[in-house]
This record gives C-alpha cells, sequence and structure tokens, in this order.
C-alpha cells in the first residue's frame, strides 16, 4: 500500500488559481504513472490529467487551464489550476499507477463567488 496524500484544495472564485500537491509514502516514486481525477455526486470519476512514462495527457475541458507536473525526489504531483471555472468543482483525487493503482481520499474543490 502507498499512501497518499492531498492538499492545497479549498474555495476559489471563477477565473482564480488554486495548486494541489499529492506526496506520495514511497521510494519507488519515478517508476509510477501519476494522474488527478475527479468527482461530482451521481457522476463517474474522470481523469482530468495524468504523467505517464510516455506522454502528459488532459482532459479537452482543462487543457490550455491545468497543468500537471511531478517531482520524484520530493515524491509529488502537483495540478496546478488557472482561470477556474464553477463546472471545475468536484473532488479531485491523486493517483499512482504500475502494476497496481493507489488513490488519495481525495481533496475538494469548490469554484464560486
Amino acid at each position: 500500500q502507498v499512501p497518499l496524500v492531498e492538499s492545497g484544495g479549498g474555495l476559489a472564485q471563477p477565473g482564480g488559481s488554486l495548486n494541489l500537491s499529492c506526496v506520495a509514502s514511497t521510494g519507488l516514486f519515478q517508476f509510477y504513472d501519476v494522474g488527478w481525477y475527479r468527482q461530482n455526486p451521481g457522476h463517474g470519476r474522470e481523469l482530468v490529467a495524468e504523467i505517464t512514462l510516455i506522454s502528459t495527457n488532459y482532459a479537452p475541458s482543462v487543457k490550455g487551464r491545468f497543468t500537471i507536473s511531478r517531482d520524484n525526489a520530493q515524491a509529488t504531483v502537483f495540478l496546478q489550476m488557472n482561470s477556474l471555472k464553477p463546472e471545475d468543482t468536484a473532488v479531485y483525487y491523486c493517483r499512482l499507477k504500475s502494476s497496481v493503482e493507489y488513490w488519495g481520499k481525495g481533496i475538494q474543490v469548490t469554484v464560486s463567488s
């Protein structure tokens, strides 16, 4: 089991920014694909952004506004969210994946005036 701890969520105004962080308790962080997903009540969990060994991918709805990055030395994955919209409101989850996958507990992001 790899514990994942997300932080940086909260309330932002439309047009504002938030920066999510996810720290993984593993010395093998560099070998994992990393990603951020989000979910609203009654809906499935959707991919927001991911970094795999071969590519970086974004959901069309966030491309150009969100940036995913990773710091292997700190075993941390980040999600910089700019130009936030009310429809970005969701619980955001961090995921690590290799032959198995691990999920964080999720962190609330609310975009509202």
